[in-house]
């Protein structure tokens, strides 16, 4: 990973939670040196301080990258922190969910502003990014945004910001949706006889081992299904109620996926 501009002009991390650290963590092992590297967080974990990256010092002006990975409700504070350290040049980065572009165009100074959607598995390496920028950002600064996220997985442009709204329905509120998938598959598991450790250590292998079997090539996940479904089987017995039309786990998913979509375009407004 190719950091000669930034390491030359710096890069500026707004909020080092979980998400921000996982992201500096790998900017770091991939070459971004520490001493290019300015976080600004109200409240810096002990971890950064073993680092060797300047905290809560003035940003350096007209910085290669912004990045901004604080909540919504601080995003007022922090675009105060960095707003005159912002120039032309500077591609600001926001991770932050539900705040759109324009808000940040309003704020800023005229600059290539990019917005993205990770997910939780990010901070285990793990994540999917969507991304979109503004008019501002060309291939470059796009290129740019993808390097750095693809620090924490894989990444996917959007054709439009609208998207992302879906892509929160999606990947973003996603990991919780299979979490819970976890707890009632555990949950059916003990129902059935099984003791709670033994059920839960089950769940968790099968949801992951499964997760993995998927990515691991291009076979459509359809097509895996039916090569575990044995005809007249333990798994089609399953797979009957899970698939009803009616009351089966399409139709569930994609009211679920539908309202958080919904509650995302209602939080962006």
């Amino acid at each position: 990973m190719a950091f000669d501009k930034v390491n030359a002009r710096g890069l500026v991390l707004v909020g080092a939670g979980r998400m921000g650290g996982a992201m500096l963590r790998g900017w770091l092992a991939e070459g971004l040196a520490p001493a290019a590297v300015t976080v600004i967080d109200p409240q810096p974990g002990e971890w950064l301080l073993q680092l060797g990256v300047g905290i809560n010092r003035p940003p350096p002006e007209n910085p290669a990258v912004v990045v901004i990975a604080v909540k919504p409700q601080m995003m007022g504070e922090a675009l105060a922190e960095i707003v005159r350290a912002i120039g032309p040049d500077t591609l600001v980065l926001s991770i932050a969910a539900g705040v759109r572009i324009a808000r940040f165009e309003e704020v800023l100074p005229p600059c290539a502003i990019v917005r993205s959607m990770p997910n939780t598995p990010a901070s285990i390496g793990k994540g999917i990014t969507a991304l979109i920028g503004n008019a501002s950002a060309g291939e470059a600064q796009m290129a740019l945004a993808e390097t750095l996220l693809s620090a924490v997985g894989e990444t996917v442009r959007l054709d439009s910001e609208a998207q992302l709204d879906a892509v929160t329905g999606v990947s973003g509120s996603g990991p919780a949706y299979v979490f819970h998938l976890i707890e009632a598959l555990a949950e059916a598991g003990e129902a059935e006889g099984l003791a709670p450790e033994l059920a839960l250590a089950l769940a968790r292998a099968t949801v992951a081992g499964a997760g993995a079997l998927a990515m691991h090539d291009d076979t459509p996940p359809a097509e895996l299904r039916r090569a575990v479904t044995s005809p007249n089987g333990t798994t089609q017995a399953g797979l009957a109620v899970l698939m009803d039309e009616a009351t089966g786990l399409r139709p569930l998913i994609a009211r679920t996926v539908a309202a958080a979509t919904a509650r995302s375009r209602e939080l962006g407004q």
